[in-house]
């Protein structure tokens, strides 16, 4: 842990990747940088991570950048928030709170710098009452290299853990799961997985967000009917 020496000019930055996906978990990282990290990583392209685009490219881009941000940083921490603990607080209308006290551990755990941004206002913004220099903005992965590194920490490991999803699954649905395959947002890509899925094992895969859009879920109960009989059973009909 660096001390007040280590920190006194630093920033540190929070973002947050994969809360719109209804598969798969949603990441959030925190990233210390000193002055000369904030630099030289600005230099090497860190950047907010939407601005790699999408795809395996855009993917393999952003992974290459995290060595350089690991090597750099004074404090790095990443926490996977899983699909049950989502449902539930969505369900309670609390996705937001999850995001608050999720973030509220890793800046505790994280060193005081000189500076604490984290991306949205509106979001984060409630917790500046309790983090001394927090300072919660729009856009702030676009502003501030420490946040645009713990957007780019974040998405990588989400794109890794929702890659396990569809390695999982590719064998037994050959060509539905190619590439990045829609990311588990809610898509095309998406829906094609999940209504073969549910063609053949007449439920939903246990990465799915059931708290997700229930119209989209609803789309997905003809193929219920489908090869294999039965009904889908969901646990919000």
């Amino acid at each position: 842990m660096p001390g007040d020496d280590d920190v006194q000019d630093a920033e540190l930055g929070l973002d947050e990747a994969g809360r719109g996906p209804m598969l798969g978990p949603m990441v959030m990282a925190v990233v210390a940088l000193g002055p000369a990290a904030v630099r030289e990583l600005a230099a090497l392209g860190v950047t907010d991570s939407k601005r790699f685009g999408s795809g395996e490219k855009a993917h393999h881009k952003r992974q290459a950048l995290i060595p350089e941000i690991t090597r750099r940083a004074l404090h790095l921490e990443v926490i996977v928030v899983e699909v049950a603990e989502i449902d539930e607080h969505v369900r309670a209308g609390q996705l937001n709170h999850l995001e608050r006290r999720v973030a509220e551990s890793l800046l505790a755990r994280a060193p005081r710098c000189a500076r604490m941004v984290a991306d949205g206002k509106r979001l984060f913004e409630p917790l500046s009452r309790r983090v001394p220099r927090l300072c919660a903005e729009d856009k702030a992965d676009a502003r501030f290299v420490s946040v645009a590194a713990a957007s780019l920490c974040a998405k990588v490991r989400r794109d890794e853990l929702w890659l396990a999803i569809c390695e999982r699954y590719r064998s037994e649905f050959p060509g539905l799961l190619d590439g990045m395959a829609g990311g588990g947002y809610v898509n095309e890509a998406t829906r094609r997985f999940l209504r073969a899925y549910v063609t053949r094992h007449q439920r939903l895969p246990p990465e799915t967000r059931l708290s997700w859009p229930r119209e989209f879920l609803h789309d997905l109960l003809p193929a219920a009917s489908g090869p294999g009989g039965g009904s889908l059973s969901l646990p919000w009909a």
